[in-house]
């Protein structure tokens, strides 16, 4: 079986779409369909049924997706091991990121970065923690720079910095003028936060829980940015990192929450990393406060 095959056959599984996987790996649509075709001619079983125009893999094709991510991985780890021979910081870097550390964190670091390393190729995506660290699982990032998962899981992280979350509210909300106040309180009034299955959100409903609390959730979003100007504009009052406080809205002395979450970084333990990865790790670690 060949590479490009095994590319062209995981894009279309993933996208179900000859189409829109063409438009991933640059190729004609005739020209994927032509690997996938050989594919199939190798292995002698169809591996998508092709229903008008919905695209979806057939028993054969669920039984060769997970090993063929594993064979391509395999290959990706075996040209970084034997590039890192070389001693040289080059080639391309797949990295992960939230908005929030993109825009708050990682300026300097990648600055440094491109001034040290102008030979390396860095793909930079925006997107949220949950997914970089599922990309990063499935072997589709070489490295995350996320908010860490509160819940278990097989990548190995590392903290490189901490985030203070404060309650914030518009300036002219009821409580702005408090000098103090509870979750119990907040609990009756309507909150924007981030959004469900969000590590954020649920370092916030650990806190409210423990004391048999529920927010009333009017808005949710992933992009705190937003949920400073939905606050702002008097939506609710919201959770958001200590860094994003401005004249805008109205930071609460909630005398029962100190909630902090960890930032940092998630690496695959079975992963070569790259010399650029390596790289990547120490300018982040040089730029801890800790």
């Amino acid at each position: 079986m060949e590479i490009q095959a095994l590319n062209a056959f995981i894009a279309v599984a993933e996208t179900r779409s000859f189409s829109t996987a063409a438009e991933q790996l640059f190729l004609t649509q005739p020209a994927v369909s032509k690997r996938i075709a050989n594919l199939e001619s190798q292995l002698n079983t169809l591996l998508f049924d092709r229903i008008g125009r919905e695209v979806s893999l057939t028993e054969a094709g669920r039984e060769l997706l997970p090993r063929a991510q594993r064979i391509l991985l395999e290959v990706e780890d075996a040209r970084r091991g034997i590039g890192n021979l070389s001693g040289t910081i080059s080639g391309t870097l797949t990295l992960g990121t939230s908005h929030h550390i993109g825009l708050h964190r990682l300026p300097p670091v990648l600055k440094r970065f491109n001034q040290e390393y102008p030979s390396v190729n860095l793909e930079l995506t925006f997107m949220d923690s949950e997914a970089a660290i599922h990309a990063v699982t499935s072997g589709k990032l070489e490295l995350g720079i996320v908010t860490l998962p509160t819940i278990k899981t097989e990548l190995k992280t590392e903290r490189i910095w901490e985030d203070e979350l404060a309650v914030v509210v518009a300036n002219n909300h009821p409580l702005a003028n408090a000098s103090t106040t509870s979750i119990k309180i907040l609990a009756e009034l309507p909150a924007v936060l981030p959004s469900d299955r969000t590590y954020t959100r649920s370092i916030i409903e650990h806190a409210f829980a423990k004391l048999d609390c529920t927010p009333q959730v009017r808005v949710t979003t992933n992009y705190l940015e937003t949920l400073r100007m939905m606050v702002s504009v008097g939506l609710g009052w919201s959770i958001l990192p200590t860094s994003m406080l401005n004249d805008s809205i109205h930071k609460l002395n909630v005398k029962e929450l100190t909630l902090k979450r960890q930032l940092g970084i998630a690496i695959h333990p079975r992963r070569t990393l790259s010399n650029a990865g390596n790289a990547m790790i120490r300018l982040c670690r040089s730029a801890s406060p800790n």
